[in-house]
């Protein structure tokens, strides 16, 4: 019987102890081992072990009273089987409200706790293996877009390459089309010289009607003939051939002679124009000066000509120029390390969040419009901002136009592991400064924690 009385005393001893360090993790238990002393954890004081888990706080650390709310600094440990382990400020315990999915907090309270842990570690569980299955989902489409990078990066290179060329081949063409432009230039010019020269001298010796009739009289008689029109009048085409008797009379009207009076209106009009007949070795007679205007007309008609081609061919060279410029400055963006975030150029993503519709063009701008049409700037592209360990994590689009406040409008972009690219989020948690959520595979990396699954589920 003494026997029997000396046993349950050990078993309620042992478990009045085991009552005594409840609200310890498994990593702390060393410090707990049954002895005459306790330690205060931080090493301020020692005391009776007995007073451990006596609801009275003996330890600035409240390490003596992990399973009581006896210290204002203590913690309890959920053990949570099945589910996550966490504590809780030891005020929490026994306070009627369960912490603890595994009621551990509440062991001695009127509350009624059940044990949640199970279920909430399944669905724990679920959650991470879809987040595993999204990882593994997204770092394949991650590989193909970065060897789709890889390849548009190269085809840009060659098309720099393409460019460049062009553009040395247009500053060739340009060059020679310059030439020709100055070489026509000079020689309208040289042209209209010579015409200026002749037409004064014409002036100068021939500057009326009357002038070039007395030059055709030869006798003065102050009539022209049949005979003074062959001596003086040659054809345009056949300079060596005298005038016939008809052709001569045609000249004249149908007449024999012919006065100032009718020359003003006849003949002096078909000298003028000087397409048949000019007058005979004379320097500036209007014959001559009609060619002259042939040839200046000629001048200036290739002038123009290189002219319009020159301009083409300048547009080209600058139209080139620009492209190349547009495509150096897109191939200095850092695009990743393998090039992996190139293929988010040039596109844009949107989003509607209440009145507001937003615009992601990576690496280029953001925007924001509302539903009257109006689009503002929320920022133009920045840099990548991220954490030391993946820069890529974050980018900073700043600039954007001013805001009511002062200063101007920016937006945070976080990019987050997903199955497909696209804007999943808009915040405004300031005013005029923006935080959008952009899920896309490129942003999954290779190891993903898992949300804080402890090894003892």
């Amino acid at each position: 019987m003494r026997f029997l009385i000396i046993i349950s005393a050990v078993f309620c001893y042992g478990f009045v102890d085991s009552k005594k360090i409840r609200g310890i993790s498994s990593s702390y238990k060393r410090f707990y081992r049954e002895r005459k002393s306790f330690l205060c954890i931080d090493g301020s004081k020692i005391i009776p072990f007995e007073q451990v888990n006596d609801d009275y706080c003996d330890c600035e650390d409240g390490s003596d009273e992990p399973g009581t709310s006896a210290c204002p600094r203590g913690r309890f440990y959920c053990t949570n089987l099945g589910f996550r382990p966490h504590y809780i400020p030891s005020s929490r315990v026994n306070d009627g409200i369960c912490d603890c999915c595994d009621a551990s907090d509440e062991y001695n309270s009127h509350a009624h706790c059940q044990n949640t842990c199970w279920n909430l570690g399944q669905r724990e569980r679920a959650y991470v293996e879809g987040q595993m299955r999204t990882l593994d989902e997204g770092l394949r489409l991650k590989q193909q877009l970065i060897e789709e990078g890889v390849l548009l990066w190269r085809e840009k290179q060659a098309q720099l390459r393409e460019l460049q060329q062009v553009a040395e081949d247009l500053q060739i063409k340009l060059e020679e089309h310059r030439r020709r432009k100055h070489e026509a230039d000079r020689l309208k010019e040289q042209t209209l010289k010579a015409l200026e020269a002749a037409d004064s001298g014409l002036r100068h010796q021939n500057s009326t009607v009357t002038s070039i009739f007395e030059l055709l009289d030869s006798n003065k008689d102050s009539s022209i003939t049949v005979d003074e029109l062959q001596a003086k009048v040659a054809l345009i085409h056949d300079e060596e051939r005298v005038l016939s008797e008809d052709e001569a009379v045609a000249l004249l009207g149908g007449g024999r002679q012919m006065d100032l009076t009718k020359f003003r209106h006849t003949l002096w009009d078909i000298l003028t124009k000087g397409d048949s007949v000019k007058i005979k070795d004379t320097h500036g007679a209007p014959g001559s000066l009609v060619g002259e205007d042939l040839h200046l007309e000629a001048a200036d008609r290739a002038a123009k000509w290189e002219a319009t081609n020159l301009k083409k061919v300048e547009e080209a060279y600058d139209t080139v120029n620009m492209e190349i410029s547009d495509l150096r400055k897109k191939l200095a963006i850092d695009y990743g390390t393998d090039w992996e975030f190139l293929f988010l150029n040039s596109q844009c993503y949107k989003l509607k969040v209440y009145e507001y519709t937003y615009t992601l063009c990576p690496f280029n701008q953001v925007t924001q419009k509302n539903t009257a049409g109006t689009e503002v700037s929320l920022g133009k592209w920045g840099m990548w901002a991220g954490t030391p360990k993946n820069q890529y994590s974050q980018m900073v689009y700043e600039n954007g136009e001013p805001c009511w406040q002062g200063g101007s409008r920016s937006a945070t972009v976080t990019l987050t592991c997903g199955t497909e690219t696209a804007l999943r989020s808009v915040k405004e948690p300031s005013k005029c400064q923006y935080i959008m959520d952009f899920q896309t595979p490129v942003a999954c990396q290779p190891v993903l924690k898992q949300r804080g699954i402890h090894s003892e589920l």
